[in-house]
């Protein structure tokens, strides 16, 4: 079996936006749930209570 990889430059040009948004989406994400963890954190005084 043969396969043809070329590289499509139009194809890129109009994926690269949606993989861009897609990146974003992740990252801010990511962000959130930091932020989340880290209020948590200061609202429970840092207690570890087991």
């Amino acid at each position: 079996m043969f396969l043809d990889f070329a590289f499509n430059v139009k194809s890129l040009s109009e994926t690269l936006p949606v993989m861009g948004k897609g990146m974003l989406g992740i990252f801010t994400v990511t962000g959130v749930i930091i932020l989340s963890m880290y209020a948590l954190e200061k609202l429970t005084n840092g207690k570890n209570e087991v």
